[in-house]
């Protein structure tokens, strides 16, 4: 039998104001008004079905995410949360993390999610700087973001994080260094920053902007992290930093190859069951309109042995701290074994390193983790 691992839930909001150009997410324009009752009442169906799946369990943290959640109203999110606290089993120190974008729409809500019952804000700044905002098809500009960090210190929230692209178009190392330096200044308890990628599907793939070549990208990249590091953040995932005690306990349940129930249009989740030791993977419908006519399964399917192996360490390896040995065989019920021969590749070439029986990457390893991930996916 496995021992099932921490559960999060994570709740998708998939509406907004607008759609950014360089945005894969399930994300949609919202046309005409949000119908918050009906997909509140959607997603609380959408749990009770899922609750069974893991009866007996405590969900110890939660995200809303998106699409931009909000766009929703508090008292719509603390009628989702009594619902949730209703169906299934909430730790009573759960973390409750609430995706929100600066903009006076949004930011006059945060108290009034404050008191609905969330505990942590993630703020999508991306940049300070206007003309990087409006090459990124943002709808807010530099003073709104900073006046967002505000108001979320106003509003009693003393957790929140930052999110902030680098190798945008046109950038300099100045112009990082300002945005890092500015997102600093707002005294977040953790940070987001990562890399402006062009996605399929995208507008900015189908019409690439001018990026930054890919050695200003690693100069930029190594002066945001130094700042950061300065500046008193842990580097502990490939794009998080965060004070200390402030790490982001529901993506570190991800990392850690956690499972997670996912409720909304497009959401996906893991479980594990126990007592036949499957680890499931599911998604819901993705459409929106066709979610709130279904709040159906859009499918699952049960992770096969030769699979486990990259599933499991496409999370852990994102960690700094890298995982132990026993956590492998904890979370997948597969021996140390079947890492091999991968593992002593790896290690052979400075890829991974070895402390007794943690395995983590090395700084090589995690900096080209996609070519150490290449070699444990299961044979075609």
């Amino acid at each position: 039998m496995l021992k099932p691992p921490p559960l999060g839930l994570y709740v998708h909001v998939p509406w907004c104001v607008r759609k950014c150009p360089y945005c894969d997410f399930n994300s949609h324009r919202l046309e005409g008004g949000l119908p918050e009752r009906d997909y509140i009442a959607a997603l609380l169906n959408d749990l009770a079905r899922d609750a069974d799946r893991v009866t007996g369990r405590c969900v110890e943290s939660v995200f809303i995410g998106g699409g931009t959640p909000s766009l929703l109203s508090p008292e719509a999110v603390g009628l989702l949360l009594e619902g949730v606290r209703s169906r299934i089993a909430l730790a009573s120190d759960a973390e409750i993390t609430l995706e929100a974008n600066p903009g006076t729409a949004e930011t006059a809500k945060f108290k009034g999610f404050r008191e609905a019952g969330v505990n942590r804000l993630s703020i999508g700044v991306q940049s300070f700087d206007d003309a990087k905002l409006t090459a990124l098809g943002r709808i807010h500009d530099g003073r709104a973001a900073v006046e967002a960090a505000a108001m979320a210190r106003e509003a009693g929230f003393t957790n929140f994080n930052l999110d902030l692209m680098f190798g945008l178009p046109g950038q300099t190392i100045a112009q990082a260094k300002r945005d890092v330096e500015t997102a600093i200044a707002q005294r977040p308890t953790h940070v987001s920053y990562y890399q402006l990628t062009l996605e399929p599907n995208t507008l900015f793939h189908r019409s690439p902007p001018a990026l930054p070549e890919a050695d200003a990208v690693w100069d930029i990249q190594r002066a945001g992290q130094a700042l950061l590091a300065d500046a008193g953040y842990g580097h502990y995932e490939i794009s998080a930093y965060a004070r200390d005690g402030f790490r982001c306990r529901h993506n570190v349940n991800y990392w850690r190859f956690g499972d997670y129930l996912g409720v909304g249009a497009g959401a996906h989740g893991k479980v594990t069951d126990p007592a036949s030791g499957r680890i499931t993977r599911l998604w819901k419908t993705r459409h929106p309109a066709r979610y709130l006519e279904t709040q159906g399964l859009g499918g699952e399917h049960v992770v096969d042995d030769a699979s486990l192996p990259f599933e499991f360490l496409m999370n852990q390896l994102r960690l700094r701290e890298g995982f132990e040995l026993a956590s492998f065989t904890e979370r997948t019920g597969l021996t140390a074994c079947a890492l091999e021969p991968a593992l002593s590749e790896c290690l052979q070439e400075g890829l991974l390193e070895r402390h007794g029986g943690v395995i983590r990457c090395s700084d090589r390893g995690w900096n080209f983790l996609d070519d150490v991930l290449q070699r444990f996916l299961p044979p075609a």
